[in-house]
């Protein structure tokens, strides 16, 4: 796992929209029922590939994206180079979860703003213990 930086996500309402992008529909099932136990947070979109993630992603509002690398069609390192320098997507939190865990992945990610990056294989109880943290600190917020 590597984390960068936890202070992405400023809105302060919740349930916190998660947007994910995952060509495997088992993985993308997994996940989506794992996040639908975590109170606060809401899977706002869904995308198998780059161009129709890039077209929701444009037309919906979201505060944390989960991408994969190898995707169906394109891939996710492209489709965060594609909102990098996007205002719009400045506070959102951008997670990679992946099998592709490699340093030049971790390192290409940092670069387009990646705010941490989860081995897909070994790592999916940090990354719901990631999501169950932040929609916690941010009921505590809004209830501040």
């Amino acid at each position: 796992m590597t984390t960068i930086n936890d202070n992405s996500i400023t809105q302060g309402n919740l349930p916190l929209r998660v947007f994910l992008v995952e060509d495997s529909l088992e993985i993308r099932d997994l996940m989506v029922e794992n996040m639908a136990m975590i109170d606060g947070l809401n899977v706002a979109g869904m995308a198998e590939s780059e161009d129709e993630a890039l077209m929701q992603l444009q037309a919906e509002p979201f505060d944390i994206l989960i991408v994969d690398i190898q995707l169906k069609k394109g891939n996710g390192i492209n489709l965060l180079r594609n909102i990098a320098e996007d205002q719009k997507f400045t506070n959102a939190l951008k997670i990679i979860c992946s099998n592709n865990a490699t340093e030049v992945f971790r390192r290409v990610g940092r670069q387009y703003g990646v705010n941490h990056f989860y081995d897909k294989t070994s790592e999916f109880p940090q990354l719901f213990a990631l999501l169950q943290q932040i929609a916690s600190q941010q009921d505590h917020r809004q209830q501040a």
